[in-house]
């Protein structure tokens, strides 16, 4: 948990925010290169619950989906556009004690050869290839630092239609117990390019830019993390205001795990868990 993947970011939001001449931006998508982290998914205990929640954290509105006789899977929009979703954990999830998480899915150009590849670096496969009706086709990975994410093959549906504006996701960070491990993986498998924080600096970082792309970030988990606490990939989602948006997650009946802090020159950004325990990241980007 650092302010670590904030420092760049001001430059990528730019692009995808009002101009300076207060013309705005769309940062809306109708397909995801490879490599980028397209679809922010929450696995929560409480789905009505949680729908409540981050319907009014971000104001998001709600677009169910039937995916059997009594379940659904809860779309959130912005202007009519997906932009994530959350599901009920499986029965199995909880009996192996995973707790409500947020899920980073990365669009690939074809999961059964993501997959065969991230074997080949070390991956585990907790989920082999399937297709998800004609939505698309996904498998679940874990990395060989034990951090778990997914790869997206799309069909009608490509991830997130919005991206890099209030209520919408804009970063994806690794917090993980061996950065040189986790950089070798990622980098071979979706060809990403890593940057390193300059020696002196008050913490170490990694940022990988995707085929020109940022908006993910790497960090070492810090000491004081219990060792039974796995690497994971955490969402950060941009707010108007930090400093509010995060007293409402607290009001709604989060809790608040860094408090709003600033960093220089970029933004304000704060990590909260929602009222089941799924942790995520707000962020405002700095005022001209």
């Amino acid at each position: 948990m650092s302010v670590g993947p904030l420092v760049r970011l001001r430059v990528k939001l730019r692009r995808a925010g009002p101009s300076r001449k207060g013309e705005s931006v769309v940062a809306e998508f109708s397909s995801h290169t490879p490599g980028t982290f397209s679809w922010p998914e929450l696995a929560t205990t409480d789905q009505k619950g949680a729908v409540s929640f981050y319907r009014s954290l971000f104001g998001w509105d709600l677009n169910e989906q039937p995916i059997g006789p009594t379940e659904t899977y809860s779309m959130f929009q912005m202007r009519g556009k997906e932009v994530s979703a959350a599901y009920s954990m499986r029965p199995e999830e909880r009996q192996n004690g995973a707790p409500p998480h947020w899920n980073s899915y990365v669009t690939v150009a074809n999961v059964d050869e993501a997959v065969k590849r991230a074997q080949e670096l070390g991956a585990k496969v907790f989920a082999p290839p399937f297709d998800v009706m004609d939505a698309g086709r996904m498998a679940v990975l874990q990395d060989p630092t034990g951090a778990v994410f997914q790869v997206w093959q799309a069909n009608k549906h490509i991830g997130a239609k919005i991206l890099n504006e209030p209520g919408a996701l804009c970063w994806t960070e690794l917090n993980t117990r061996d950065t040189k491990a986790a950089e070798t993986f990622y980098t071979h498998l979706f060809g990403w390019t890593a940057k390193h924080s300059p020696p002196g600096s008050p913490m170490e970082y990694t940022e990988f830019n995707n085929q020109g792309h940022p908006g993910i970030g790497m960090m070492a988990i810090n000491e004081h993390v219990p060792a039974h606490v796995p690497s994971y990939w955490m969402p950060y989602f941009q707010v108007a205001d930090c400093d509010a948006s995060t007293g409402k997650a607290k009001e709604l009946g989060g809790s608040i795990m860094v408090p709003p802090t600033d960093i220089s020159k970029t933004g304000r950004f704060s990590i909260v868990t929602d009222p089941q325990g799924a942790m995520f990241a707000l962020f405002t980007l700095a005022r001209e």
